[in-house]
């Protein structure tokens, strides 16, 4: 073997063994739910989060009847909200969010519909102003019904995972790892044992941290998720390392090839 031989054999050798050492992750802490202790296979789950209305929150109002003609008077947003859709939606930087057809939540905490006029909702459930507004439309309508939901629960999660984005629920209720679902899930580069919940509880926001490496997390306030909560993973401390080793390599790489090309033209 010749000398120009031996050093392209050696640049090889060392480009993989750069390439080895740059993606080479531990995978401890990877898994998710991990037994605390025997006999932990049955687990008590938080109980499913109600939201209540809030100032500025965007509400759908569906009213029907025996009278359909009477009916579509109180139902100005129907055609609009029916070309959004009824899956879950997300945003991209190339695609924003479809516009909310429906009533805007004042400062006052009421809405203003056809007819009976402004109605107090803040502070209600959904069926609860669904009764509300049911009471107000008997002096117009035979035997009513209304169904209410809102419009603009949304959920962020941004850091290491795969997607990360905003998501509309329509079906406004969903879990810390349904939300996970939806962004792709998380990398093999996230910190899994202190991803951090960011929400708004009396006007401030609140910092939390959750460990889904425990089952723990299944009785814990922040599974289920509330309206406008921003859920961010962590880098773990192999992302950071993989980083540095990449910055750190690339001249020795670009070095090796430069060597590779110089033995291999002459």
């Amino acid at each position: 073997m010749n000398l120009s031989e031996l050093y392209v054999r050696g640049g090889f050798w060392l480009i993989g063994l750069c390439a080895c050492l740059a993606s080479c992750i531990s995978s401890k802490k990877l898994v998710l739910y991990q037994k605390t202790g025997p006999g932990n296979d049955t687990v008590s789950v938080a109980a499913r989060y109600i939201p209540v209305i809030k100032v500025g929150d965007v509400l759908s109002v569906q009213v029907s009847s025996f009278s359909p003609e009477a009916t579509a008077l109180f139902n100005p947003y129907t055609a609009i909200t029916a070309l959004s859709g009824t899956s879950t939606m997300q945003s991209t930087p190339t695609t924003p969010m479809p516009y909310m057809a429906g009533y805007l939540v004042s400062e006052e905490g009421q809405i203003e519909l056809p007819l009976i006029g402004k109605i107090t909702v803040q502070g209600l459930t959904n069926s609860q102003a669904s009764k509300e507004i049911r009471q107000k439309l008997l002096n117009y309508l035979k035997e009513p019904t209304v169904n209410v939901r809102n419009l603009n629960f949304q959920i962020s999660v941004t850091g290491e995972v795969a997607r990360p984005s905003l998501f509309s629920i329509p079906s406004e209720h969903i879990t810390l790892p349904e939300a996970l679902g939806l962004a792709g899930d998380i990398t093999i580069f996230g910190k899994r044992t202190n991803v951090l919940i960011i929400r708004e509880v009396n006007g401030k926001q609140t910092f939390n941290h959750v460990d889904l490496t425990k089952r723990d997390l299944f009785r814990s306030p922040f599974y289920h998720l509330h309206p406008n909560d921003i859920v961010y993973v962590e880098p773990g401390k192999a992302r950071i390392a993989n980083a540095d080793r990449t910055y750190q390599l690339v001249p020795i790489i670009l070095s090796a090839l430069s060597i590779i090309a110089i033995v291999v033209t002459r």
